[in-house]
């Protein structure tokens, strides 16, 4: 896989508000910390490839606002290839994000900009794809016109010599394995978390949801625990790393976008996992999705020296 990664999601600014342990109405709730901060699985995924010195470049829209400029700027301070990234009249997608004193978060989202973004498909010409060989399709169901033609989105890709890769994300509309399953045979690499995995498939069994979805690579987002990643030559769970969670917002994008990095840097399949392991558990301990980020060098440091979960 080329070190250019061709990245196609959305791209949100998120206001984190911890802790919200219980919504409770009519009163005034004091919380610690709201801050703001780049969301959306494009932005996060290939926020995380930039990070980490990979070359990742945007497939987006955002607003003409103040809220897509903050956006903007944050991709820029990771090295994101922004010329692809499409600026419209739509305000940007925007998130109020809940996060519990565990780290779990919930989401209130204004699909904005996401809405407008991609009406007439994605085209793989040589002007959008040079220097790339890898596309991702950052989250099969937040964009509304990207949803009916990701199977031949990923199709396109394919001929026009990409490798492929999607993850999923949660499906609001509930049609799951309905827009999944024309995708599969144009596929490299599918990621889904637990969750996802039961919608799509009625198991969270990693086995059972390699063998049912049958792609090249699979890998499963394990949360605290890791992940499994399964191959045409064998299957591994790989151990996630022993740390406080403070936010887990972003941080399975952020997996992805570890894992595909150290594909690009010819790593077997179960040593990225080792990294997408060490960039999520970096991310959670911070507020945000990208805070924790840090660059390829410093990270696999980290990996080294920090305790595996039990």
């Amino acid at each position: 896989m080329s070190v250019g990664i061709l990245v196609s999601g959305n791209v949100v600014l998120d206001m984190v508000v911890r802790p919200v342990d219980q919504v409770v109405w009519g009163i005034t709730q004091w919380v610690e910390s709201i801050e703001q901060h780049l969301g959306g699985n494009g932005g996060n995924t290939s926020a995380a490839i930039g990070a980490l010195g990979g070359h990742a470049r945007l497939l987006g829209r955002i607003g003409n606002d103040a809220n897509g400029e903050a956006c903007r700027a944050r991709l820029t301070a990771t090295g994101v290839d922004l010329s692809q990234l499409e600026t419209g009249a739509t305000p940007t997608a925007t998130s109020i994000v809940l996060v519990q004193s565990g780290g779990a978060r919930t989401f209130l989202h204004l699909p904005g900009a996401s809405l407008d973004v991609f009406a007439e498909g994605i085209q793989f010409g040589p002007e959008r794809i040079g220097g790339c060989g890898h596309y991702h399709l950052a989250n099969l169901f937040a964009l509304p016109h990207l949803r009916p033609l990701a199977a031949d989105t990923l199709r396109a890709a394919r001929a026009a010599g990409l490798t492929t890769s999607l993850d999923t994300a949660w499906d609001s509309r509930g049609e799951w394995m309905k827009l999944l399953e024309p995708c599969l045979p144009h596929l490299d690499v599918l990621f889904v978390n637990e969750d996802e995995a039961r919608m799509l498939s009625g198991s969270d069994d990693p086995a059972r949801n390699a063998e049912m979805f049958g792609v090249p690579l699979f890998v499963m987002k394990l949360g605290a625990r890791g992940c499994y990643v399964s191959t045409r030559d064998g299957a591994a769970q790989v151990a996630g790393f022993a740390v406080k969670a403070v936010d887990t917002t972003g941080a399975g994008d952020c997996f992805a976008g570890g894992f595909l990095t150290a594909l690009a840097h010819g790593m077997h399949p179960f040593q990225a996992g080792q990294v997408a392991n060490a960039v999520g558990a970096l991310t959670v301990q911070h507020m945000g999705s990208t805070t924790g980020l840090r660059g390829w060098d410093e990270t696999l440091a980290w990996m080294a020296g920090a305790p595996t979960a039990t």
